[in-house]
């Protein structure tokens, strides 16, 4: 047992687990779907910035008061017993996310997903510094020169005031930012103020100055389980073999397939087309360096580079690469779904105008399913959108019923534990309780506490129990005494009832008397 068993290393490369990701330069673009995109940045990023600022019933109109265990979201407050409706927001957000995944694609991670949001306005700031795609790649590839280190130093600290902006933005929800304005010079804010603005602050230069498309790629799992919720008939942004193969430069004069007579190829070619084009990638792929994850093939499956064709025997696909360098994670669409693919429609917008200068029909990359790319036939109305459509409707409309009509009134009873009971001149025991009554609505209230159901002799007693004021979401307690003769015995059951004095709103709380066992 002692012998020893012989090692044999069978791999000793050397080499590291890690590549080094290449920066991603997307170029500037116009089109529809930009037009799209930068409305929806203004919308979101202008709720963000706005929100907090805003003013309702005399307080902040969205503002998630922790200290005080109360969310106001414009005329609405939400109570820790309102748990419920956060939680079925949440699985409401959870549901709408796969409805629209699987009826039109990544649609939130185009338009709505944070991380894509202040990357672009991130690459606003940097375009604005550092000029477009060609010389940012040149300032990069040179030397430190004063030019350099004067854009380098303006980018950075257009991104440190936007970063801190957004950190201050996000505290303000939780602490009334008004004040947190106010105590900023002179400084007096907290510890904890303090820390949370520059670790937001910090996460957003990192997030959007530097990670960018490495956020989407591998920390978020989105792109991870979306296969799980696609299939043929979901909406995608696809690239149109059949039409645009055999890609390759050509004359202007030229003209499209369709006007040339030239028929759609038939998919296997179309597609082999695709694959080995991804494999042997041309001398335009090469320049711009096309990442992504290419879905054609097996592993290990080897192919040949593709011949020279005719100028007739051309696809609508002239290789100029334009979908590949405007893509804000640096894939070549051409080559299929990929995970990389946030579905932003940039490369739409850039194979448009293309098509548009080549006098070629629009649509060779366009938002299509893959049945729709194949020929075949497409359904929008299938089992998994119905069922997660008639779900997330049932949620929607009970969580604005419920919020609509809870109570706006909370009654909590706590009995003296000090004493079951307590033995009083006259024959008589009482029992001590605190009543809590929670006022949820935005107007002063008055209410009536009673008992019922009660054994006969049981009764209340205390001063000003027929009109109990409470202010506007005020919490107050009131002690009241409840008292029976020595001669009913043991645990008896009550009930108090608290109600408005207009009878608008009431709760009843199940209680116990106790007498001498």
């Amino acid at each position: 047992m002692s012998r020893r068993i012989p090692l044999e290393l069978a791999d000793d490369t050397g080499g590291s687990m890690y590549v080094s990701e290449r920066k991603v330069y997307p170029r500037e673009v116009s089109g529809r779907l930009n037009t799209l995109r930068v409305a929806a940045v203004f919308w979101l990023l202008g709720m963000f910035y706005v929100f907090p600022w805003l003013r309702w019933d005399g307080r902040q109109a969205v503002l998630f008061d922790l200290p005080a265990r109360k969310f106001h979201v414009f005329g609405l407050t939400f109570w820790p017993q309102d748990f419920l409706f956060l939680a079925l927001l949440l699985i409401i957000a959870a549901l709408a996310l796969f409805f629209f995944t699987a009826l039109a694609g990544r649609l939130f991670c185009g338009y709505a997903c944070p991380q894509t949001v202040w990357t672009e306005v991130f690459l606003w700031m940097e375009r604005w510094t550092e000029g477009d795609r060609n010389k940012r790649m040149k300032l990069d590839a040179g030397p430190w020169t004063r030019e350099k280190v004067l854009r380098k130093g303006a980018k950075h600290a257009l991104w440190a005031v936007f970063a801190l902006w957004t950190g201050f933005t996000f505290v303000g929800f939780f602490t009334p930012i008004t004040e947190l304005g106010a105590r900023l010079v002179p400084f007096e804010w907290g510890g904890w103020e303090t820390f949370w603005v520059l670790f937001y602050a910090l996460a957003t230069w990192g997030n959007a100055g530097f990670l960018r498309e490495q956020v989407c790629k591998y920390m978020c799992p989105y792109a991870r389980f979306q296969s799980a919720m696609f299939d043929r008939n979901t909406l995608i942004i696809a690239y149109d073999p059949m039409r645009g193969e055999p890609r390759g430069p050509r004359k202007r004069g030229l003209g499209s397939i369709a006007a040339r007579g030239r028929a759609l190829l038939d998919q296997v070619t179309a597609y082999d087309y695709v694959f080995r084009s991804a494999l042997h990638p041309t001398a335009a792929d090469n320049r711009v360096q096309a990442a992504g994850t290419i879905t054609l093939g097996e592993a290990g499956q080897v192919a040949e580079p593709l011949p020279k064709f005719a100028p007739d025997e051309l696809g609508d696909c002239i290789d100029c690469t334009m979908c590949v360098q405007v893509c804000p994670t640096g894939i070549d669409i051409r080559n299929g779904l990929q995970y990389e693919c946030i579905a932003c429609g940039a490369c739409i917008d850039a194979c448009d105008a293309v098509m548009d200068k080549m006098g070629f029909e629009r649509g060779l990359i366009r938002y299509s399913t893959q049945n729709a790319i194949d020929g075949k036939p497409t359904r929008i109305a299938r089992p998994r959108v119905l069922i997660y459509g008639a779900l997330l409707l049932a949620l929607a409309v009970a969580w604005v019923v419920g919020v609509n009509t809870r109570s706006p009134l909370i009654v909590e009873v706590l009995r003296d534990r000090n004493a079951l009971y307590r033995a009083v001149g006259g024959g008589e025991v009482e029992n001590d309780y605190t009543i809590k009554v929670v006022n949820k609505s935005d107007d002063e209230a008055t209410y009536r506490i009673v008992i019922e159901d009660v054994a006969p002799g049981i009764e209340l007693r205390g001063s000003g129990l027929d009109a109990v004021r409470a202010g506007a979401q005020q919490v107050i307690s009131v002690p009241v005494i409840v008292t029976a003769p020595d001669s009913i015995k043991g645990r008896q059951p009550l009930t108090f009832r608290v109600e408005t004095i207009d009878g608008g709103a009431s709760e009843t709380v199940d209680s116990s008397f106790f007498g001498p066992m």
